[in-house]
């Protein structure tokens, strides 16, 4: 009896990492050492950039939005969305992301479906500038079926000290700036999944009316990843915070960067998210306040900035691509920071 004969197929491993050397090395940046091979991974921090260096570390995955792409045989879009959710909650402090390592447990080694993922999540890297510089794939022969596979990761960042940003720093009559999202993100799909496939009916090819295209392509669209977005604001103008609106939707997250004694208050009218989400709610009957708390709603991350700021942090992410609006306000009110969202979406 061999080990390949018992489910794991250690050639299989070795090949999916000769197909992913070149897109990994395509990731990196200044500070990385060494290459792929070693036991563990060396970064050296630049002190003359960050000479009080905080690191910030992140980890996440991508939820089920996997059974997605597995059912389309799409798999390098999910690597995209990893790397987001990953990045964008080290930047909510100002943390500029350095590197990742991602983990991909499988049923079966498959070195093309392996290479397909990773690609995915280097594309990622070179989006948000960080270096993917290792990871793991582990076969779960008995664990997993042969084609089920789940990905998750690690990403460091590092912010000075003196530049961390956080809820201590926004201030009563501070201005709110939402950034639109690309639909669903990473978040949700247990629920989108059981109301559009399994209730509704609707299959991955359909095209329903109110979307415009495939609904398998609007279901894998990949998060956005906002994070050298985020970053060159804060450079740019007084940013005070940042807030990634993933589970728990935009109240839920916006809520723990609002300090005590504060509330910021967002006016729904002034977006329209995007149909998918009025799709959801309406094929399932779905209240607007799960909708709000399960799902993004439209906006993927916020931005606290002074007032005087709000114009001119509007007018840079819209350059940049990214869709951005004020949204709202801070405001002050008693008890512990809270959200209040406000009138009705357009």
């Amino acid at each position: 009896m061999s080990y390949a004969e018992a489910g794991v197929d250690i050639e299989a491993g070795d090949r999916a990492v000769q197909l992913i050397g070149d897109v990994v090395r395509r990731t990196h940046r200044p500070g990385v050492l060494g290459g792929l091979g070693g036991f563990s991974a060396l970064f050296e921090l630049d002190l003359s950039r960050w000479p009080r260096p905080l690191l910030a570390a992140s980890t996440d995955g991508v939820g089920t939005k996997i059974a997605i792409a597995r059912a389309l045989d799409v798999h390098d879009t999910v690597g995209i969305d990893l790397v987001a959710m990953l990045v964008d909650d080290l930047v909510c402090c100002g943390a500029e992301p350095l590197f990742l390592q991602d983990y991909i447990a499988c049923g079966k080694v498959v070195p093309e479906r392996v290479a397909e993922l990773v690609r995915g999540i280097a594309t990622g890297c070179q989006l948000a500038g960080c270096a993917l510089v290792g990871g793991e794939t582990a076969e779960h022969a008995d664990l997993m079926a042969p084609d089920e596979y789940d990905v998750s990761g690690t990403a460091v960042g590092v912010v000075d000290a003196d530049r961390r940003l956080g809820a201590e720093r926004v201030r009563t009559g501070d201005a709110v700036i939402a950034m639109g999202s690309t639909g669903l993100h990473s978040n949700g799909y247990v629920l989108a999944r059981r109301v559009l496939l399994r209730d509704a009916g609707l299959s991955l090819d359909e095209q329903p009316a109110e979307l415009g295209r495939q609904l398998g392509s609007e279901l894998l669209e990949p998060t956005r990843i906002y994070a050298g977005d985020c970053l060159a604001l804060a450079a740019a103008l007084e940013a005070r915070v940042f807030a990634h609106v993933t589970g728990g939707g935009l109240a839920g997250n916006l809520a723990r960067v609002v300090p005590e004694g504060h509330c910021a208050v967002v006016e729904r009218a002034t977006w329209s998210p995007q149909p998918v989400f009025a799709l959801i709610a309406d094929r399932g009957g779905v209240a607007p306040s799960e909708m709000e708390r399960t799902f993004n709603m439209g906006v993927g991350m916020v931005a606290v900035v002074t007032a005087a700021d709000a114009d001119t942090a509007v007018h840079l992410l819209t350059e940049r691509g990214v869709p951005a609006w004020v949204a709202g306000q801070v405001a002050a009110e008693d008890g512990p920071g809270s959200v209040r969202l406000v009138g009705r979406h357009p």
